[in-house]
């Protein structure tokens, strides 16, 4: 019986290379650059190990997992030239196609000993890659060949186009050719798999706001404006917390992919048909789902309540799937959301800035949401929204000036003030009594006698500051709140 390999590969530098993208502005070359790379490096991951396998001539039940930037194949031994000679060319014509920032490298290790055994070898393999990647691996196992890259027929972007663009979106299949192991066709090839859903297709969160027409996707114009209130758009960002300390704590190869194929799938296969929901299809386009992460952008307001679904669904999954498994790791999600500062702002800024926050939000805590200036608890926001719909109806319903938002959001001592919003006179000054927070409130909302309105501003100042000491500070919640009301209600 011949002896059995694992091959492990990862694309490296893939953020480094969304952030690549041409500045906004040229024709929406900005826009389209981020959005095609990302559908192009969801895809690598899915689509070389197939592409390897079938040149091989062996069974597809040899890919483990795949999909993020990762990939796991079993291999007979015999195959391992083969295996890194065609991982080689494709790695030179992923650097070409991407300018040098993507590489694929690879590690091998025998299927000897316990899988933590296994995954140590590995794992040590890649380690000594990052720490010099002209280094070889323990024990004279060779990790990534350094190989030129293969020059594109003709500029990147001749390559990352509209077109190419559209056809991710749009194709039932897509095609790889061995003359250009880094390019993936939108349509058929030597050999090609299926994009709809099925058992054996490949799974590519895809979905596209339309344009007004219906012929082409929604430029982020046209996003802003079907945002209510405010018109302007923004990313979301999620990412499941300690999901690396999850997959280590694997006791065997089948729980690993059992793992990676289950939360593959849920961004994947899930995160397509929330946003083909009614309140969402025409507001929000996908940017790409990893394998533990996923970036969308479109209207600001439907980004919110498209993140609070997500990780409703998200804690169902969890809840059926790994509850069995010890501690809390990788059962809970962290998201943040980024507003555009302007409606013609890059997109790949935006996506940077989203990032950046949700970075903030996983070092604050573990299931949390970086919310319009705050990192709040994921129950916290259901706190927020109820707050939100009260201030708004002070507005809408009861004719209150929006300028009392602005007031309100000024005693908070950090105010952090969104573009465009102004400053107040009562900036920077600290909360310190309650009591005169009641007055400047009342003088605020004064003029009115309706016993409904009395209840809801009684109700409003009670939710912003809570009960209890006299020095108790303003609510998190309530200054999230604030802002989005504020945006809910701006013409």
């Amino acid at each position: 019986m011949s002896l059995q390999i694992f091959l492990h590969g990862k694309i490296l530098g893939i953020e480094e290379f969304l952030l690549a993208s041409p500045p906004a502005g040229e024709g929406g070359s900005g826009e389209t650059a981020l959005a095609v790379r990302s559908h192009w490096v969801s895809l690598l991951s899915e689509v070389l190990p197939r592409a390897m396998l079938s040149e091989l001539g062996l069974a597809k039940i040899l890919l483990g997992s795949s999909g993020g930037g990762e990939f796991l194949v079993v291999l007979p031994q015999e195959a391992r030239p083969k295996a890194e000679e065609f991982l080689t060319a494709a790695a030179a014509d992923v650097a070409g196609l991407s300018g040098g920032r993507l590489s694929l490298v690879w590690a091998i290790t025998e299927n000897l000993g316990d899988w933590s055994v296994v995954r140590r070898r590995i794992n040590d393999q890649f380690s000594a890659y990052t720490s010099s990647p002209l280094a070889s691996g323990i024990d004279g196992t060779f990790l990534a060949r350094v190989a030129p890259p293969i020059e594109p027929s003709g500029s990147t972007e001749d390559y990352f186009t509209a077109e190419l663009l559209d056809g991710f979106r749009h194709s039932e299949v897509c095609g790889w050719n061995p003359e250009r192991p880094g390019i993936i066709l939108p349509a058929a090839g030597k050999h090609s798999w299926s994009l709809s859903p099925g058992v054996e297709s490949i799974s590519l969160a895809r979905h596209a706001a339309p344009s007004d027409d219906g012929l082409t996707g929604a430029d982020l114009v046209t996003l802003a404006s079907r945002a209510q209130g405010r018109q302007c758009w923004g990313v979301l960002r999620g990412d499941v917390d300690n999901f690396g300390i999850r997959f280590r704590r694997a006791q065997s190869i089948e729980e690993h992919v059992s793992l990676s194929v289950i939360i593959k799938q849920f961004f994947a296969g899930e995160l397509e048909v929330v946003c083909s929901m009614p309140e969402f299809w025409r507001r929000v386009t996908i940017l790409y789902s990893g394998s533990d992460d996923f970036a969308v952008y479109g209207a600001w307001d439907s980004l919110i309540l498209l993140a609070r679904e997500v990780q409703r669904l998200f804690h169902r999954l969890s809840e059926e799937t790994m509850r069995e498994l010890p501690g809390p790791e990788g059962k809970t999600i962290s998201m943040a959301l980024a507003v555009a500062p302007e409606t013609d702002a890059g997109l790949a800024a935006v996506y940077r800035d989203a990032g950046r926050k949700l970075e903030i939000a996983k070092a604050s805590g573990k299931d949390c949401f970086y919310l319009l200036g705050r990192t709040l608890e994921w129950k916290q926001i259901a706190e927020a929204q109820e707050l939100k719909e009260r201030m708004a109806r002070m507005v809408t319903e009861f004719g209150c000036s929006t300028q009392f938002l602005s007031e309100l959001a000024s005693f908070y001592r950090d105010t952090t003030v969104l573009p465009g919003a102004g400053r107040s006179r009562w900036q920077e000054k600290r909360f310190e009594r309650p009591w005169r927070f009641y007055r400047r409130l009342n003088r605020l909302l004064a003029g009115s006698r309706d016993r409904e309105f009395q209840r809801v501003r009684t109700n409003l100042i009670g939710e912003l500051i809570g009960k209890g000491s006299s020095q108790r500070k303003l609510r998190p919640a309530g200054r999230v709140a604030l802002e989005w009301a504020r945006l809910t209600t701006e013409e």
